[in-house]
């Protein structure tokens, strides 16, 4: 019997350790062009896509002569650069998408990253050929934590809501996710997301057999 059940993965936290890379591409960006990036603002922008970050200094530190989608995109672009030369990658994660398309589960991924990072992502980590659908909320009127992207996703892999299971590491795409319908593994690595009490189930590393649901 066809397993019509979907797997939906974020990707930065859950597929690459890349979010460090983030807060730095943004710090290097930004303070290049005036603006005094501080520790307390600079986690209100955590959970947005890259235009609303980019928004978000622009109206407190109006910068002249460089276009917001310029900035945004060499913000993306050294985030690229440091996907490709250091070793971001979540351990485990590739086997336990592998075992999933054994049991037959659709894989899909929904992030608020810009989309022409995913394919360097997946490249990296040797799964490009293992996703059904990948969308970025480049595509979506809101990010997350608004629940768009991941109606989108389960349209694209032709699964119900409710067929889905969303493996995330931040409370945002959880309230996106389970918002959708959706049930919600915590994926906390290691014990360093803690902020997981609306998700359905929780794991520490992929590095397990149990495949929960």
């Amino acid at each position: 019997m066809k397993n019509n059940k979907a797997f939906i993965f974020d990707m930065d936290g859950v597929l690459v350790d890349s979010e460090g890379y983030w807060k730095q591409a943004e710090f290097e960006v930004f303070t290049s062009l005036g603006v005094k990036v501080t520790e307390d603002q600079a986690k209100l922008t955590k959970s947005m896509t890259t235009f609303e970050v980019t928004q978000f200094w622009y109206e407190k530190f109006p910068w002249d002569n460089v276009d917001l989608e310029v900035v945004e995109q060499l913000v993306v672009s050294r985030v690229i650069a440091l996907i490709e030369t250091e070793d971001c990658l979540i351990k485990g994660v590739k086997t336990f998408i592998e075992k999933l398309k054994v049991k037959e589960y659709k894989i899909g991924l929904a992030t608020n990253s810009p989309k022409r990072i995913i394919p360097i992502v997946l490249k990296k980590l040797d799964v490009l050929h293992l996703f059904d659908a990948t969308l970025s909320a480049e595509s979506e009127l809101k990010g997350k934590p608004d629940p768009a992207i991941y109606f989108s996703a389960a349209e694209k892999l032709g699964a119900a809501p409710a067929e889905c299971i969303v493996i995330e590491d931040s409370y945002s795409g959880m309230l996106a996710a389970k918002n959708a319908g959706m049930k919600v593994i915590a994926f906390t690595n290691g014990g360093k997301v803690r902020n997981f009490e609306i998700s359905d189930h929780q794991i520490d590393s992929f590095e397990s057999d149990e495949i929960p649901f």
